[in-house]
């Protein structure tokens, strides 16, 4: 319950449905404003075509879009005088949505790929590893080394910090370091992540996937094969 100066009590349902209302409204007003939600007195007007066709009042311009069975839509709210359009709300709707989705789609989710390492890995087996960094950090993903220390060798952590810096400076091109060699138990750790080269080339490469994923579910969907291939070398064979 909510008390006032006035000593009446208002209820606190009351009180959540006038602020639930209000955040509705400021979320209805970040929209596009559209027919008679638009304040302004003059506008410029583009029709349904694309073609200027200049400052009209708002009762023209709302008239034009109702004999064309049409919305008006403000798309340029701060301009002056601001600009709308003469479009179908519903259908421009769907199809910012649909780039919205496509948008996501192309966008990928960051995993952090653990590689394991020991002070004792030889220079071949690093090499294998960096390479395998490399392809983490060119497909937009994390890269997280994990040096484990066994028994003594925990008293020679100069060996895994040389190891560690030795692989970010091999992967500097590609990366950046996102948290500095730092021990976790008995386990130092080196976290890399993709700088803006890497993530733009995973960026291109999945754009580039998607046509070839989309024209190979096609190609799979064809014709067909056709059975005339035998009748014809019988008849050859006649």
């Amino acid at each position: 319950m909510l008390y006032l100066p006035s000593h009446r009590v208002i209820p606190a349902r009351f009180v959540f449905c006038c602020c639930h209302d209000f955040e509705r409204s400021a979320a209805i007003r970040d929209r596009l404003r559209i027919n008679n939600r638009i304040r302004a007195r003059e506008v410029r007007l583009i029709d349904e075509n694309g073609a200027q066709v200049g400052i009209v009042s708002i009762r023209d311009a709302l008239s034009m879009a109702e004999e064309r069975g049409l919305d008006l839509v403000e798309v340029a709210p701060n301009a002056v005088p601001p600009v709308c359009r003469i479009l179908d709300y519903g259908k421009f709707r769907y199809e910012q949505s649909k780039k919205e989705r496509e948008a996501r789609k192309n966008q990928k989710q960051v995993e952090v790929k653990q590689i394991r390492l020991e002070p004792k890995t030889d220079d071949h087996d690093l090499e294998v590893k960096a390479k395998q960094a490399r392809r983490f950090l060119m497909e937009g993903d994390k890269v997280k080394f994990n040096l484990r220390f066994r028994g003594r060798e925990i008293f020679h952590q100069e060996i895994g910090q040389e190891m560690l810096e030795r692989m970010a400076e091999e992967l500097r091109d590609i990366s950046v370091v996102e948290q500095r060699p730092t021990m976790e138990g008995r386990v130092l750790t080196l976290l890399l992540a993709p700088n803006q080269k890497a993530k733009t080339q995973a960026q291109r490469e999945r754009q580039q996937q998607t046509p070839r994923s989309t024209a190979s579910s096609t190609s799979k969907v064809g014709t067909p094969v056709s059975d005339a291939a035998p009748d014809d070398q019988d008849d050859e064979e006649d």
